[in-house]
């Protein structure tokens, strides 16, 4: 307090003695809420305690630890309290400085006026000061500032702004008289940093700035998030640096043969850049120092630990402890290394940790620790290389593989010094090889007990955080000698395993990192010796991954939505973080805001986030808080509400809608849903306009032109990654009401992983259904369907079912009245959440989808068809795409069934999806309708061929043909019938093919029912017969006749030689001579001149024709036309200049023509001697 508020104080005490009373009242009012909120702000940053299942038995170890950590555990309850107690005393104090200011305050009934002051930059006349306190005690900084106008003071860690409402509890904010301070309660090791407070005016700007260190006590860190124990302390090393660490490794993963660094980020004070602090690196509980394998820097307020070439002798828990000037401060993470891919598939991981151990001057003693096996094929024995120092070949040591952990190595060198490796062998393969051994040392490790350990006792799990859980085991009852354990995980209904450590580890506890948040996982842990793996442990409970039971964070947001004048209806925002359990129900506290005293308002809890408080006074103004109960218990209370006038609303318009909550949220739309308001003015509510302005802006821009009739809108257009505020008025007849409380900042962008709904048809039930898998779940997850946007409770028309990640919304009896969008959210989770528009013309193609699943049919390739088999059998036949081996099915012929029996035989193929059924005699009586129906489990096929009229005669007369072809095959017959063929010398050949012929066979020619006989015999047994027919011309047309007969029987074949075919051997002929065709040439005859065309053959009933310039020719006295066997001929008798010119002779073959000709011009030379 100023000097001079003090002093006149003292001037007025006297004259104010009557009201004193008001002051003491007011004091114990004022003492109980300080002390109230600083038990709060204790309770806000109270971790939870993490409790480690136990055992039924301790072992005697297990017993001595639990008794030391029990006294470690007891003196920091001792410390608590000691720092309660002082807690309480300093809040006292403070609690007389500020009533003393109150009192001061009410006891000037004068102000004199201050003249205005000359305008001045803001300046620090206290600045912040550094402050090193141990964790879980608060500090407060505190500075002074001036400047005219009054600064506007922030503050900033790390440059970074501190806010107050982020972590309700955690930091107050005060200024008083110009003294402006920051208390921070219960300080961790992460609110170290740099400090730094801000003052502003339009005149300028000052800074002010402070190191806070928070120093843990030795023996304080965190137990659960650390798999094994922290490395002991080596030694004190004076230092006069004061180090805090702030942000630091975490749990890295990594792969054999890549890289990884761990860094640690520091504040060093004096940061000296010639004295970087001493900096110490441990990998479980062993030093580590730089070589090939570890790179290590500090300086410039980073340690960096690099390591180059990973291998899994790498996996364990690092520790950088840095000296300090108080002793020293450290920090540890876990580091996984897991197997590289295999140079071939399905081989084991490679050994680790080899070591050789020096015996004599040849002998070696080299052991090593087996890889962990989850998937791969078991490991069957192991192969050791060496390489002598200096040197690139390694030499293999083994010939076969060994079986033990362990092999004595001989023949070596006396003097050299060697490195060894090893490599893992399974039936895939051969595993890549191990990290080469350190030099030989005189150092003989030798088992005394032979054989692998038993399996572990009891695995339990627990939860630890949203990725990882903390797992426990007991140690096998036959040890022989431990190197340590392999720890695996599995998804609860995947049946597959995965390895949580590449590296045996020691202790019996261990904490599993890299899990999928909301996924079920069991546990399981293998011993390891010298001489392999144990038998597994029976697995442990299901654990579902989730973060720790705690209870929750503080309500937040309270609003008014209604008064009468004697109650109001309050609403509030679900606390943020529900403490890994549902929400049961809210304490809800009022008081007068001219009081201290808070009163509950009801003694048993609200169920739901609106409330109406009853039995209030009208004309007084209250203020409330809210805390909200999970299965952790009571949380944290929420920050007093505003002061609300108990004052009964009249107004016109209706009140504020409430409770605005964000679904659906992708990069560029979110769905904005709302709860109508509770006091609706003078008539009913018509509809809703959406506010809509970027975070930390007042801008705020109407999304809709028109009012919305629903309390839901998806607002479009956003941009990605930009966090969005809003707001809803309600409309009336009467106007617009006010608006709702600005909703909590949303940020547009989907979640990692989002799906949407898939509305599909069940394969097996034809049941149409919307499908949702949720990309995070919790435990205590709920998936939540509605109908625009309508919860969907109870329905006749709907079924829904889930399970896991996964819920599915099935359609009972799909219509027109199931159109409308669909949506589902996913409780305490993120907003996971989805919709679906169901419109009229998917329903009608999912409509058909299902009828054709419950309706099933078989498909048919081809329809019933037949064909006439070789006997005159008729096969009638259809083909199905698919068959199953139980398929059933019936012919059904003039609606009556038919089975197999004599002369008709009914089969089917499932390989080809073929049914038949063949009817060996098919007579008339066969005439109908044939069907076939097709049963191949719930699928149905039917299929009809109708075989009556013209088309049952032709089947009948080609089955009857083919019945007689049969029974003629059955003796010596034509296998081709008669045909003709015209050799090159024009000779007409008449031929034929025979089968089933012997000695005995006779052939016989005949013409005109007249045997021809010919100069050479047939030949039946050459398997064909010619007739050579010379000199073809009309004389030879007439029917011709071939007849072969034995024994078994005859057969005839027939050819008619006139018509068509008698003019087909002609054309054939003529093509034949035509291409023989010679040019023509000029005969004298006594008659005149004679043009003459030689060819093979000619016969005048070869269609020839002679053109005397394209003037077609017709025979006559003047040209005669003729020919001989050997030529075709045309005389010219008295040839005059007329016959001059050209002249041609064309021989048609019934395709083409073959032409010649020769110019007859005479040139005066008609006379010649001839």
């Amino acid at each position: 307090m100023p000097a001079r508020a003090v002093t006149l104080y003292r001037q007025e005490q006297t004259q104010h003695q009557s009201s004193k009373h008001v002051v003491h009242h007011s004091r114990k009012s004022s003492s109980q809420v300080v002390k109230k909120k600083q038990v709060q702000a204790t309770e806000a940053m109270a971790e939870p305690a993490y409790t480690v299942p136990t055992f039924r038995e301790r072992a005697p170890e297990g017993m001595q630890e639990y008794q030391r950590m029990a006294a470690h555990f007891g003196r920091d309850l001792v410390q608590l309290q000691q720092e309660l107690h002082r807690m309480k005393v300093a809040t006292q104090e403070q609690v007389k400085n500020i009533e003393i200011t109150r009192e001061v305050k009410g006891m000037m009934p004068l102000r004199k006026d201050i003249p205005a002051e000359v305008p001045k930059a803001p300046d620090f006349l206290v600045s912040l000061r550094s402050h090193t306190v141990w964790e879980k005690t608060p500090v407060k900084l505190f500075c002074t500032v001036s400047g005219q106008p009054n600064p506007i003071v922030k503050w900033y860690r790390n440059n970074v702004a501190i806010e107050p409402l982020s972590a309700p509890g955690k930091y107050k904010i005060e200024n008083k008289y110009g003294v402006h301070s920051l208390i921070i309660s219960r300080c961790a090791v992460t609110d170290s940093g740099v400090y730094s407070v801000v003052a502003t005016n339009p005149q300028g700007k000052a800074t002010s700035k402070a190191t806070v260190c928070v120093r843990r006590p030795q023996g304080g860190g965190e137990l659960s998030h650390l798999p094994g124990l922290v490395p002991l302390l080596s030694g004190i090393h004076p230092s006069k640096l004061e180090v805090t660490l702030l942000e630091s490794f975490g749990v890295t993963f990594g792969t054999e043969g890549g890289s990884v660094s761990l860094v640690a980020n520091m504040v060093v004070v004096p940061d000296l850049p010639n004295l970087p602090p001493e900096a110490m690196w441990y990998r479980d509980d062993t030093l580590l120092m730089p070589s090939r394998w570890v790179e290590m820097s500090i300086g410039g307020g980073v340690a960096k630990l690099t390591l180059p070439h990973l291998n899994k002798d790498d996996e364990g828990l690092y520790t950088i402890r840095i000296w300090t000037k108080d002793g020293t401060t450290e920090h540890s993470a876990y580091l996984f290394v897991k197997d590289a891919t295999p140079a071939v598939a399905g081989a084991p991981g490679a050994p680790m940790d080899v070591t050789a151990s020096d015996v004599n001057a040849d002998y070696v003693l080299v052991s090593w620790k087996p890889p962990n096996t989850t998937h791969e094929a078991p490991i069957t024995g192991y192969f050791v290389d060496r390489r002598k120092s200096g040197t690139k070949d390694w030499v293999q040591c083994n010939d076969a593989p060994v079986k033990v952990c362990k092999l004595p190595v001989h023949g070596l060198t006396e003097g050299a010094s060697y490195h060894f490796r090893v490599r893992a062998v399974n039936k895939d393969g051969i595993s890549l090889p191990s990290r080469m051994s350190s030099g030989v040392t005189a150092a003989e490790v030798e088992s005394d007990v032979e054989g692998v350990p038993s399996a572990p006792g009891q695995v339990i799990a627990s939860r630890n955080t949203k990725t990882s859980a903390f797992v426990q085991w007991e140690a096998p009852k036959h040890a022989n000698k431990i190197m340590g354990y392999y720890v695996d995980a599995s998804v609860i209904g995947s049946k597959t395993w995965f390895p949580c450590n590449h590296r045996p580890y020691k202790h019996t506890r261990f904490v599993v990192h890299g899990l999928v948040p909301g996924d079920t996982y069991v546990f399981r842990v293998q011993a390891v010796n010298a001489y392999g793996l144990s038998e597994e442990s029976q697995e442990s409970a299901p654990l579902f991954i989730d973060a720790a039971l705690s209870t929750p964070s503080a309500p937040y947001g309270i609003s008014l939505l209604n008064c009468n004048g004697s109650s109001m209806t309050l609403a509030w925002k679900r606390p943020k973080h529900t403490g890994g359990s549902k929400i049961k129900s809210y304490y809800l506290d009022k008081r007068r805001a001219e009081s201290v005293d808070w009163k509950d308002v009801s003694p048993s809890p609200a169920v739901h986030r609106i409330f109406t408080v009853e039995n209030l006074t009208s004309g007084v103004f209250y203020e409330f808080k809210v805390r909200a109960v999970n299965l952790a218990g009571v949380g944290l209370s929420s920050e007093p509400s505003k002061a609300f006038a108990c004052e009964a609303w009249t107004m016109a318009e209706p009140g504020p809608a409430y409770d605005i909550s964000f679904w659906e949220v992708r990069d560029n739309s979110i769905l904005v849903q709302w709860r109508a308001p509770v006091y609706t003015g003078e008539g009913p509510i018509t509809g809703y306009f959406v506010d809509m302005a970027k975070k930390g802006s007042s801008d705020f821009v109407t999304v809709n032109a028109e009012p919305v009739g629903h309390c839901y809108l998806k607002v479009t257009g956003l941009e990605t990654g930009a966090s969005y505020v809003f707001r809803v008025r309600a409309v009336n007849a009467k106007g617009v009401g006010k608006a709702s409380d600005v909703s909590d900042p949303i940020c547009a962008k989907a979640l990692p992983g989002t799906k949407e709904i898939v509305c599909g048809v069940d394969q097996e039930t034809g049941d149409i259904f919307l499908n949702f898998e949720a990309c995070e779940v919790s435990e205590t997850s709920k998936f939540s369907w509605s109908k625009s946007y309508k919860e969907i409770t109870e329905s006749s028309r709907v079924s829904i079912t889930s399970s896991g990640r996964h819920s599915k919304l099935t359609f009972v009896n799909p219509e027109k009245e199931d159109l409308g969008i669909y949506s589902v959210s996913v409780t305490d989770t993120d907003g996971v959440s989805s919709s679906y528009s169901v419109n009229e013309e998917e329903l009608k193609k999912m409509l058909d989808l299902s009828y054709n699943i419950k309706h099933p049919i078989v498909p048919l390739k081809t329809e019933l068809n037949y064909e006439i088999l070789e006997k005159g059998h008729v096969r009638f036949w259809v083909q199905a795409l698919k068959l199953s081996s139980s398929v059933n099915y019936r012919f059904i012929v003039n609606d009556k069934a038919i089975t197999s029996a004599e002369g008709c035989k009914i089969s089917h193929d499932v390989s080809t999806g073929i049914i038949q059924m063949t009817i060996e005699h098919f007579t008339r009586a066969n005439e109908g309708t044939y069907t076939i129906q097709i049963h191949d489990g719930k699928a149905k096929s039917q299929s009809s061929l109708v075989l009556v009229g013209d088309a049952f005669k032709v089947a009948l007369k080609e089955a009857d043909f083919q019945r007689k072809e049969h029974i003629r095959k059955q003796g010596p017959h034509f296998s081709e019938y008669l045909s003709f063929h015209v050799t090159d010398d024009c000779t007409v050949m008449l031929v034929c093919k025979l089968a089933n012929v012997k000695k005995e066979t006779t052939f016989t020619w005949f013409k005109e029912d007249e045997e021809i006989t010919v100069d050479v015999p047939p030949n039946p047994m050459s398997g064909s017969c010619s007739l050579p027919i010379p000199m073809f011309s009309r004389k030879d047309q007439g029917i011709y006749k071939a007849v072969l007969g034995d024994d078994r029987g005859k057969d005839t074949s027939v050819y008619d030689i006139s018509g068509k075919v008698f003019e087909d051997i002609i054309n054939a002929i003529a093509s034949i001579a035509g291409s023989s065709a010679s040019e023509l040439v000029l005969q004298c005859t006594p008659e005149g001149i004679r043009l003459q065309c030689y060819m093979t053959y000619y016969t005048e009933e070869m269609k020839t024709s002679w053109f005397h310039r394209d003037s077609k020719i017709s025979s006559s006295e003047k040209m005669r036309i003729g020919g001989t066997a050997e030529m075709a001929w045309m005389q010219i008798c008295e040839p005059t200049d007329k016959e001059k010119g050209h002249y041609t002779i064309e021989i048609h073959d019934g395709i083409k023509s073959h032409s010649r000709t020769f110019d007859l011009s005479g040139q005066g030379k008609w006379r010649l001697d001839c």
